[in-house]
């Protein structure tokens, strides 16, 4: 399975295309281009025919793993099938071929779909307002954090504790640092739920707010959230709600009637924006009464049919990105909620937690399950007793690419060990759950009969088991012709 380099298949005698000579005046390089920008020596590239580049690179994509190839069952990812409709949608030359320094009236409509989709993520949160601009899930939570910070600033009182619990998402702490707070970690109970003797014992006149991701890592719903929100809204601080795992609740539960004041929504994971590389991602905020005097703008108002950029906000904490969001994220997402609409967007919710519970049915007697309380859209299982075979969670991970599948979140969330956490999300068929499970019990049976398979594993992958730490500590990706 060897894909040879580019630079692999270089010939110096592969015959040149025929160009006819130029009919215009020329000039030679130097007279175009300063010295000092110029190459000193050749630039090394290979040459190779076209019909060879093109296999090649063809050859190349086939031995990636993609959604389109199989499932993606990381927890906490929601890595589902993206409908292409919406990648046609948003390819339409009225929106591909936009500017973001065009006036105003001549992009009306790209104005009023922005519009809706705030109408409709209001509508879905059961908050009463939006902000489109975010451009990340992690860039939500830190626009949150802000808002949080400055609802207190205003009111005179510099209250710099974010309430963070540990089955959390890890970016949180991160987003409450980078906003000048400080995270302060509650405990989960023996039910994965949070433990509010913990969560009473850090409450103080410091405390800014919590942030709490519902259903947690652990896939379990907060069932005392009306507790928890009198508790922290007893003393004026705020309730932030990590939405990455909103794909659960859809058309079921609405944050803002549980009493949060602020959501991020990853519209990257839950509606339909394909995400991975790095990106383009979409983390829209959407708060409560509280806070809709802070959000970023500019937000997209309506005024006797005009759609326009306001920014009129009155506390609002600036700017967080150079213009709107990303835009072709938005038009993905407002495709998919119309394609949808609500009894389709609550069966996504249900199908994923029914997804979620028939494939837990199916592996949990084949690992350990560290919180008996029923899950929502994900599970984590506890690979701790194959260690008694000398055999990781990793090494599960690894075997599972031998059988053509994509492994699950491993080693999070951090308060199980040798976590194994799966989301297998609402797009995968029983068929595929059950090939899922088929590989995880025969490899489990490998794990107590011939481990060594595992510590070697994966066998059939381009690229064979890796020093992860020596490749992270000696990176190279640097090839060098001869």
């Amino acid at each position: 399975m060897y894909e040879r380099l580019i630079f692999e298949l270089d010939r110096q005698q592969v015959p040149k295309p025929y160009l006819p000579r130029p009919t215009i005046p020329q000039k030679s390089v130097e007279e175009l281009i300063p010295s000092s920008y110029l190459r000193k020596e050749a630039p090394g590239l290979p040459e190779v025919a076209e019909n060879e580049v093109v296999r090649h690179f063809i050859s190349l994509s086939t031995l990636n793993y993609h959604v389109d190839k199989g499932i993606y069952p990381l927890g906490s990812c929601s890595m589902k099938y993206n409908p292409k409709v919406n990648e046609d949608v948003s390819r339409l030359p009225g929106f591909a071929n936009l500017h973001p320094l065009q006036p105003e009236e001549t992009v009306q409509g790209a104005l009023k779909l922005m519009f809706r989709l705030q109408e409709f993520l209001k509508e879905i949160t059961g908050m009463v307002a939006v902000s489109l601009v975010p451009a990340a899930g992690a860039h939500g939570e830190l626009a949150g954090c802000m808002m949080i910070r400055k609802y207190h600033d205003l009111k005179g009182r510099s209250r710099r504790t974010m309430l963070v619990p540990d089955s959390a998402h890890g970016t949180n702490p991160a987003s409450v640092t980078i906003a000048g707070m400080r995270a302060v970690t509650v405990r989960s109970d023996e039910n994965g739920l949070v433990d509010l003797d913990d969560l009473k014992a850090k409450l103080n006149d410091d405390v800014a707010g919590i942030m709490l991701t519902n259903p947690s890592t652990l896939g379990i719903f907060e069932r005392r959230i009306a507790e928890i929100e009198t508790l922290i809204h007893g003393i004026d601080a705020l309730m932030y709600m990590d939405g990455a795992n909103l794909n659960a609740l859809l058309g079921i539960v609405r944050p803002g009637d549980l009493g949060f004041d602020v959501i991020h929504l990853n519209l990257h994971k839950t509606f339909s924006v394909p995400h991975g590389g790095g990106g383009p991602g979409s983390g829209p905020v959407a708060v409560s009464e509280r806070l809709k005097d802070f959000l970023p703008i500019p937000i997209v108002s309506e005024r006797e049919g005009r759609y326009f950029l306001d920014v009129s906000i009155p506390h609002t904490i600036g700017r967080m990105i150079t213009f709107y969001g990303n835009f072709a994220a938005l038009v993905r997402a407002y495709n998919y909620i119309l394609m949808n609409g609500p009894d389709g967007l609550r069966q996504i919710a249900e199908n994923a937690i029914i997804n979620a519970n028939y494939l837990l049915k199916k592996t949990e007697h084949l690992l350990e399950l560290p919180f008996k309380t029923r899950p929502m859209h994900e599970f984590v299982l506890s690979g701790e007793p194959l260690k008694a075979h000398g055999v990781r969670i990793m090494d599960v991970a690894k075997r599972l690419l031998d059988y053509g599948l994509h492994a699950p979140t491993v080693y999070f969330p951090l308060i199980v060990k040798e976590a194994l956490m799966v989301e297998p999300t609402e797009t995968e068929s029983k068929e595929m759950l059950d090939k899922f499970a088929e590989a995880l019990e025969k490899i489990i049976q490998e794990a107590r009969e011939n481990p060594d398979i595992l510590h070697q594993a994966p066998h059939r992958t381009p690229v064979r088991r890796i020093d992860e730490l020596k490749a992270n500590k000696e990176l190279n990706v640097c090839f060098k012709p001869k």
